[in-house]
């Protein structure tokens, strides 16, 4: 179950954050110690409605960097109703108080912020970017936006548009089409994964304001969410302001997060081909149901996919680039959320070469399940450690690294350890974890191409039964996104 609250979280941080403890050059390190990352502490406060406030002090630059986070996504979208917390996040700059849309970015503009709304599976929310010495006038528009909105019919007639034109533009894209016939797949058309967080054209279409004011209720809320402060401020004062200008938002009854329907991994291999006459490339997905971020095997599996998919040096992009050149690139990845996302490797690849490419795909993803050499592991931990500190160069980074905590439930003292639970990573770890949550036998494998060319050469691989999809059995009739 996912924690029944919200997050708003107010980062003012400098562009230059954290930085790794310099070494000690009078001494040689110890075979294996990895540095310390030194990160800010943080500083846990309240406003005078019980909204949780974090603090972090960065002075270098007078920059504010503020998010509302809100721990209710389109996970939590009803049924028959997918698309409605995407389009309310969307429609929250859309008319906010007494301003109007044109208005509220005219007045952003003014102070030389940025502002933008958006939600994920998993949260919802707004980021602000705005020097400090403006950060009281773009906090009071901020507070309009997330705790006033309008939502104007003629904004949402237009978003709507916007949406039901996204939509007919995918049905002609592979690369599109893809990813949402690989989630269609593995979730179903009734479970939230299995839709793409925008809806489909009918839910698009059938969407009211009062819709989008009901999700905004149900979500939106002090007693679902909390404060985060980073950056050149002075505690005393932030929680002056903050109290100013959230003290008085107020909640009526307790969210209510979807609870998501356990779904079965497959049981066999299966094909799925989705017919494009005359592309020119064939789009690739093979995999899974995935983890969720709350998975105790979280670094081995990073090490693992590293290996596998997850850099330019990965086995699936040295081999199918630059041994073979049937594809630009070739990855694999775990999409964690607060239910089990999906694991899938992807490519495009040539028309004429699509059945060679799945050959080497699964060649792959077998090989990873085989002990790995020390070299290899090695250069993976590097990768990944080496990495790491650069996630906390920008202030965006720094924001989205303490969602990560809220939204996910991780110990405080998490990413300063990240690097040293990535270099205790063993090989017997990864040849697990691979073991476990690779399972080549069993994957899913959805192909987007020219069939009447793709098809002989997929059958003559016999990597399972084949069927077919339709562009319609992945996003819906074409009729309701052209009505």
């Amino acid at each position: 179950m996912r924690r029944a609250h919200s997050l708003i979280v107010i980062s003012i941080a400098a562009s230059v954050a954290v930085s790794a403890q310099a070494p000690d050059r009078t001494k040689a390190p110890r075979p294996g110690t990895a540095p310390v990352l030194k990160l800010p502490a943080i500083q846990k406060r309240q406003l005078s409605n019980g909204l949780p406030v974090w603090i972090v002090e960065l002075h270098e630059v007078p920059v504010a960097q503020l998010n509302l986070v809100v721990l209710n996504g389109s996970a939590d979208d009803p049924a028959g109703k997918f698309g409605v917390t995407n389009l309310m996040s969307a429609m929250l700059e859309e008319g906010a108080g007494s301003r109007s849309a044109l208005q509220i970015a005219d007045a952003v503009d003014f102070l030389g912020a940025d502002l933008n709304a958006g939600s994920t599976f998993d949260a919802s929310g707004l980021r602000l970017h705005v020097p400090v010495a403006r950060l009281a006038d773009a906090l009071a528009i901020m507070a309009d936006v997330a705790l006033r909105p309008t939502f104007p019919q003629e904004e949402l007639d237009r978003l709507r548009q916007q949406r039901l034109t996204t939509l007919l533009q995918s049905r002609d894209d592979p690369a599109a089409i893809a990813p949402q016939a690989f989630a269609r797949v593995l979730y179903g058309a009734m479970h939230r994964y299995g839709t793409a967080m925008m809806g489909t054209a009918d839910t698009i279409k059938a969407l009211t304001t009062a819709d989008l004011r009901a999700q905004y209720a149900a979500s939106f809320r002090p007693n679902n969410s909390a404060l985060l402060v980073v950056g050149d401020i002075v505690p005393d004062k932030a929680m002056a302001l903050l109290e100013t200008t959230f003290g008085s938002w107020t909640s009526q009854g307790a969210a209510t997060p979807a609870r998501l329907a356990a779904v079965d991994e497959p049981a066999t291999r299966e094909i799925y081909i989705v017919d494009k006459p005359g592309a020119p490339q064939t789009q690739i997905r093979i995999g899974w149901i995935g983890v969720p971020r709350s998975t105790p095997d979280y670094f081995p599996l990073q090490v693992m996919n590293t290996i596998l998919g997850g850099s330019f040096s990965s086995r699936l992009n040295l081999n199918l680039r630059e041994k073979h050149g049937y594809t630009y690139g070739a990855s694999s990845g775990f999409d964690m959320r607060a239910g089990a996302g999906p694991f899938m490797a992807a490519a495009g690849v040539q028309t004429d070469k699509t059945s060679e490419a799945l050959k080497e795909f699964f060649n792959e993803l077998n090989g990873i399940l085989q002990p790995v050499p020390a070299d290899e592991l090695s250069r993976a931990k590097n990768y990944v450690s080496l990495r790491f500190p650069s996630g906390f160069e920008a202030t965006s980074d720094i924001t989205r690294r303490l969602e990560e905590v809220l939204i996910y439930h991780l110990p405080d003292d998490y990413f300063s350890k990240y690097v040293q639970n990535i270099e205790a990573v063993t090989a017997a770890d990864v040849q697990r974890a691979a073991q476990k949550y690779i399972q080549p036998g069993r994957f899913a494998v959805v192909v987007v191409g020219d069939r009447k060319v793709i098809e002989p050469g997929i059958r003559d691989l016999n990597l399972g039964a084949i069927k077919t999809l339709s562009i319609d059995d992945v996003f819906g009739p074409a009729h309701a996104v052209s009505r």
